[in-house]
């Protein structure tokens, strides 16, 4: 059924208002309908989609307009939910920060500073678009999910978890060297996009950054990206990659050896059995991995901490992974925490693709397509709010989906509570029914 504007709820519309400043008039009306659509859309978010959600909104060729050519910055839009997040995490950060000073033990000497680590997690999604054929940037890429190149856009995407909030980073769209050829407009890599995000990341005050990426991510390019900002970084690694092992028979006393040989080569007293930092569902089938670490050099990286780890021990070969880490004084549970961390940008592409469908836009201009991204990340980042709160409230594990269903119920109640505003002040049926329907 369709809400109209009045209804949207008074946190949400002082939500709403930190964006005010991004848009014109006639724009903030525009991108309130779109939030009012994203939350309670349980068909496809198309722009038709979106428009049946809201009572007396603007039309479908208004809303067009306003993705596609209304002079409004997606950038700007970026930066004001990343204020919001800061205003809120950074005295959660500070308070914790506080808490490691108080319980920290007496010792000899100028004792550590208080450490708060922020993970920077990065990765890209394909969004595939089938039938797209005329739609700017599109081109043809790998996806997980169908395990084959589709058709479709690229997102680039990066997300800052601090004290179990999450923020994402404004997304970027790749688009393959073909593609921008023939669109005559400069090529730039998912490495140069990913290097992008990470040197103008503003980290909360005060915190420590760590960034985690896919193996498809571990290129020297951005390790020295992190090295130069003082961020830690944690990669994956392919197994043909070459780790540096002593060989007394050399003049250096060393020899470069591919992982997977290396790894071939390991005993089971090598490894230490561990429980994966994030368990399942099933307290009574927790989940365990064998990990070896050795610190040494990987080929055209710096120094590290690499980390194998495998299901079993008699486990194929195929399933063993393979990560390497800056972090030269974690211990491997700490390591397998980085590790298993990276795994929060792939719950962001689940979320936002399910709960605010991110992929389901049906636009032809690269422009557009980019601002539909950013206004979905920016519901998002509310759906965030309202988990945090949740879990506060709650005092138990909160997720996306309970968090979004929670503003859809307080907006349908408005919806009743307007609905029965408006019979006992003399409205009647027909009233009602054009009112929703226009």
């Amino acid at each position: 059924m369709p809400i109209p504007i009045v209804c949207l709820d008074a946190r949400v519309r002082q939500w709403a208002s930190s964006f005010a400043g991004c848009f014109s008039t006639p724009q903030y009306q525009h991108f309130v309908t779109v939030l009012l659509g994203l939350l309670p859309c349980q068909e496809a978010r198309t722009l038709t989609g979106l428009r049946r959600q809201v009572a007396g909104g603007p039309s479908i060729a208004s809303l067009s307009r306003f993705l596609a050519r209304a002079p409004w910055d997606e950038a700007a839009v970026a930066r004001a939910w990343r204020a919001r997040f800061d205003r809120q995490v950074a005295p959660v950060a500070q308070a914790e920060r506080e808490r490691q000073r108080q319980t920290r033990p007496r010792q000899v000497g100028r004792p550590k500073a208080p450490l708060v680590t922020g993970y920077l997690s990065g990765d890209d999604s394909t969004l595939a678009k089938p039938k797209g054929t005329t739609m700017e940037g599109v081109g043809y890429h790998y996806s997980s999910t169908a395990a084959a190149r589709v058709r479709g856009h690229s997102l680039v995407q990066g997300l800052d978890v601090l004290q179990g909030r999450r923020c994402p980073l404004a997304p970027p769209l790749y688009q393959q060297k073909s593609v921008c050829t023939a669109r005559e407009v400069p090529f730039r890599s998912k490495i140069a996009l990913m290097e992008e995000q990470m040197r103008t990341f503003a980290p909360v005050a005060g915190t420590l950054t760590h960034v985690l990426l896919a193996s498809w991510y571990g290129a020297k390019r951005l390790w020295k990206a992190a090295r130069d900002r003082g961020f830690l970084i944690t990669t994956g690694l392919k197994s043909n990659r070459a780790l540096r092992v002593p060989n007394p028979d050399t003049a250096q006393g060393w020899r470069w050896q591919q992982l997977s040989d290396y790894a071939a080569g390991l005993t089971e007293q090598d490894y230490t059995l561990l429980a994966w930092p994030r368990q399942g569902d099933d307290p009574d089938e927790p989940r365990h991995v064998y990990v070896h670490v050795v610190q040494t050099r990987v080929r055209t990286l710096y120094r590290c901490q690499v980390i194998i780890a495998r299901p079993a021990l008699d486990a194929p070969a195929s399933t063993t992974r393979y990560g390497a880490s800056s972090d030269l004084d974690a211990a491997p549970a700490t390591l397998l925490g980085h590790i298993a961390a990276r795994w929060d940008v792939e719950v962001f592409f689940g979320d936002t693709k399910e709960l605010l469908g991110l992929d389901q836009y049906q636009l032809m201009t690269t422009t557009a397509i980019v601002r539909f991204w950013t206004l979905v990340c920016a519901p998002y980042t509310l759906i965030e709010e309202e988990r945090a709160r949740l879990v506060q409230e709650q005092q138990r594990h909160v997720t996306s989906g309970e968090a979004r269903r929670a503003l859809q119920r307080l907006h349908y109640h408005h919806l009743l509570s307007w609905i029965e505003h408006e019979v006992h002040a003399g409205g009647n049926a027909d009233t009602l029914y054009d009112q929703l329907a226009a």
